[in-house]
């Protein structure tokens, strides 16, 4: 858009200035033009005078006229050495007097007529009359090299227009050097825009623009308030949502965990007692008459629901702080990745010896600048994830440090590798998504997990890569922080 405007204006500056010198050669070639018709005139009043010098008849035969050269036509002469000449021929064109390359064809009347010849690189303006003379009915010619309008017929490049030409190119140059600068305060307008990060809704500074572009400005800015006002409301949402999902969650969840607990010690007692060998009872606290009946079965599969439904409320709360704008304006914090690598392993050693597996560690000293909380939850998740799906007796390992570079210092690294099925280098990039799991993939989750850490890494500017583990096994998950 800028670029065309630019073009445009210059064009449309550069274009009056072509024409205002077209207008220029014009008028030089009208000046030219008055001044060879007084050139005209002149030699028109001198070829009478011409005329007048030739005073008598040859004396002998084969000899020219008598010829006594009157003031003016030597006066003329003399003005213009090497740029005049003259002739006089008899009526059937032969020379008798004068230079030879002044000739033309014999005028048929008495009337001056006016031709232009080319000798020794000049244009000469020559005037012819046939009069009578006092040799006779002869031929008189006057030349002249200085005529203004031959010349400028003959330097109409190098002094009409290579001048202009070279004129228009400097006023255009000067012209689009003008223009660029009037126009860099919008050009840095838009990079400015363009290079915004897709969280930063915060106003322009107006009184940056100039005058003509803050009405486009304040619409932006008006703009920016609308979208981040929606913006807000939908992470308020989302967040209010998940924090008020959580409350009566953790209650039911504690509730169904406790009738799993009971169900689990109770079923062999309630069947002798009984007689059910399905293992049903009544819920607790529940009266005789009426009593729902549930199976330890039934029990299990509720409490593995609402465990899913809190992870998943959680996971949306992390999800919407993640995405939330204001983080930008929240201090950073120095996080110290080994002692944070060592707490979450010893959060999650219990669910790893549950399930059989080996849960390692290999942690170097080292921290990154950032939200600490956020971390946590970016590994917890990635840990997490991990387990959930590598089958029994793999192997789990947790891994920070610093890792040299392919060009440049070594960075600080983050990273969660297992031995379980992996994920396939077609889906790698999708798997980054949203509520997407992979075909086939054995174990419940909501999709959300890589989702949720892959937006902490860019939260903090790191990047998320998914690679290959040990023996082309299972998966690797870096997450590579920037200097």
């Amino acid at each position: 858009m800028t670029s065309d405007l630019r073009n445009r204006l210059l064009l449309l500056l550069v274009l009056p200035l072509c024409a205002l010198a077209t207008v220029g050669v014009w008028l030089d070639y009208r000046s030219a033009d008055e001044a060879a018709s007084q050139h005209d005139q002149r030699l028109v009043r001198l070829l009478p005078a011409l005329a007048d010098s030739v005073l008598a008849p040859p004396i002998r035969e084969n000899e020219p006229p008598l010829l006594l050269l009157a003031p003016p036509i030597e006066d003329f002469l003399r003005q213009h050495p090497g740029f005049s000449g003259f002739s006089v021929r008899d009526p059937k064109g032969r020379l008798l007097l004068g230079d030879a390359w002044v000739h033309e064809a014999v005028p048929t009347t008495n009337a001056p007529e006016f031709h232009s010849v080319e000798f020794g690189g000049v244009t000469y303006r020559v005037a012819v009359q046939r009069g009578r003379t006092g040799a006779g009915e002869l031929v008189v010619a006057l030349a002249d090299g200085s005529d203004p309008r031959q010349q400028w017929a003959q330097q109409l490049l190098m002094r009409v227009l290579l001048p202009n030409l070279v004129l228009v190119m400097a006023a255009g140059l000067a012209i689009h050097w003008a223009v660029r600068r009037a126009f860099k305060p919008l050009v840095d307008l838009a990079d400015a825009v363009e290079h915004r990060s897709p969280r930063d809704l915060s106003p322009i500074d107006e009184a940056s623009s100039p005058t003509e572009v803050r009405p486009l400005v304040h619409s932006l800015n008006r703009l920016f308030a609308l979208v981040n006002a929606q913006a807000e409301g939908q992470r308020r949402f989302v967040a209010d949502a998940a924090h008020q999902l959580r409350t009566p969650l953790a209650g039911l969840q504690a509730q169904v965990e406790a009738w799993a607990m009971m169900a689990k010690a109770s079923v062999p007692d309630r069947s002798a007692a009984t007689g059910q060998p399905d293992g049903r009872f009544p819920v607790p606290d529940a009266r005789p008459q009426g009593a729902i009946m549930l199976s330890a079965d039934q029990i299990e599969k509720l409490r593995n629901a609402t465990r899913r439904t809190s992870q998943l409320a959680h996971q949306l709360l992390a999800l919407s702080r993640a995405d939330a704008r204001s983080l930008d304006a929240q201090p950073s914090q120095r996080v110290d990745l080994k002692d944070l690598c060592e707490t979450l392993l010893e959060t999650f050693l219990d669910a790893a010896t549950g399930k059989g597996l080996d849960l390692g560690l290999e942690v170097e000293p080292v921290h990154v600048t950032g939200h600490g909380w956020l971390v946590r939850e970016l590994l917890s998740n990635l840990v997490d994830n991990a387990i959930k799906y590598t089958p029994a007796g793999g192997v789990v390992t947790i891994r920070c440090g610093t890792r040299a570079g392919r060009s440049g210092p070594a960075r600080v690294f983050l990273e969660v590798e297992d031995d379980g099925p992996g994920v396939p280098p077609a889906e790698r990039s999708r798997v980054m998504q949203r509520f997407y799991r992979v075909p086939g993939t054995v174990g419940e989750g909501t999709g959300l997990g890589l989702a949720i850490a892959d937006e902490i890494a860019r939260v903090h500017r790191a990047t998320l890569t998914l690679g290959t583990g040990p023996e082309e096994r299972g998966l690797r998950i870096t997450v590579i922080f920037p200097f």
